[in-house]
């Protein structure tokens, strides 16, 4: 599972303007995924490492016919600490995404169906739901 320590190493510390710009940019959505999905915005201020992934896993929600499973894009880059944490969260690099938040609490058993999961985790995603502290809203990448 990827870490902080490794996107530390990877990208520098979370949030310096220094750096950010070379890693974190605005990506402008296919038409046809937000067609599809229409609860993701069309611009996503994102890590260039998960662009590629997220259109990916994004198709394969279109494909896969689990676009109505989508309910609500709720974020990617936050700098933050991880929940009860000294360390930031992978949001903090613009890696990780939360989604259908309101009935994916953090600690509670997850609603998201096993196929919606797999989209994401075919697509090189690791899933916050399947954690011994569940949080079933959030999706960051397996690897950099």
């Amino acid at each position: 599972m990827l870490t902080s320590q490794a996107c530390l190493k990877k990208y520098g510390e979370p949030g310096n303007p220094k750096t950010e710009g070379q890693f974190i940019s605005i990506w402008n959505v296919p038409l046809d995924i937000c067609v599809a999905l229409t609860t993701i915005p069309p611009r996503i201020y994102c890590n260039n490492d998960l662009r590629g992934p997220l259109e990916r896993a994004f198709r394969n929600v279109i494909e896969r016919g689990l676009a109505k499973e989508l309910k609500t894009w709720d974020g990617c880059y936050q700098v933050r600490n991880k929940r009860g944490q000294a360390t930031p969260s992978l949001h903090s690099w613009a890696i990780a995404v939360d989604l259908n938040a309101a009935w994916n609490r953090m600690g509670q058993k997850p609603t998201l169906s096993a196929a919606f999961v797999k989209c994401f985790t075919d697509a090189g995603f690791d899933w916050g739901g399947s954690w011994s502290r569940p949080d079933g809203m959030h999706f960051q990448l397996a690897t950099i």
